[in-house]
């Protein structure tokens, strides 16, 4: 059974950054197209970024230029760095796994929160 592991979540200031990590366990790492989402208090979840296995990205609109996500296949982690921060980007961010030949097949992580204060 795949599981993810999140860390890295805290309280920062305007301004600043927190590194979001999210470690898979449990299956083949390079099958899986790994992903950050999050969701703010009374919103929709909604997707922040995505990397495939070959290191193809896709990053929200609202991030673009302020996050950047990677993956280690060593450590079967994939990173969210973010920089930059601001109120809006306060939520819970959670990790997701989807498997690149059914995309049916997906697990999310338990979710970490990330706190920005003004």
């Amino acid at each position: 059974q795949v599981r993810l592991e999140e860390s890295g979540g805290g309280s920062v200031q305007a301004g600043g950054s927190l590194r979001l990590s999210c470690t898979l366990s449990g299956g083949i790492f390079s099958l899986y197209v790994m992903g950050w989402y999050r969701q703010a208090a009374g919103k929709q979840r909604e997707l922040v970024a995505i990397i495939a296995d070959g290191g193809g990205t896709n990053y929200a609109d609202s991030v673009k230029g302020r996050f950047s996500i990677s993956r280690a296949h060593i450590k079967h982690t994939a990173y969210l760095e973010m920089n930059s921060l601001n109120t809006e980007d306060t939520a819970v961010y959670y990790c997701n796994a989807k498997n690149i030949r059914n995309y049916a097949e997906e697990y999310w992580g338990q979710g970490t929160q990330v706190t920005v204060s003004s």
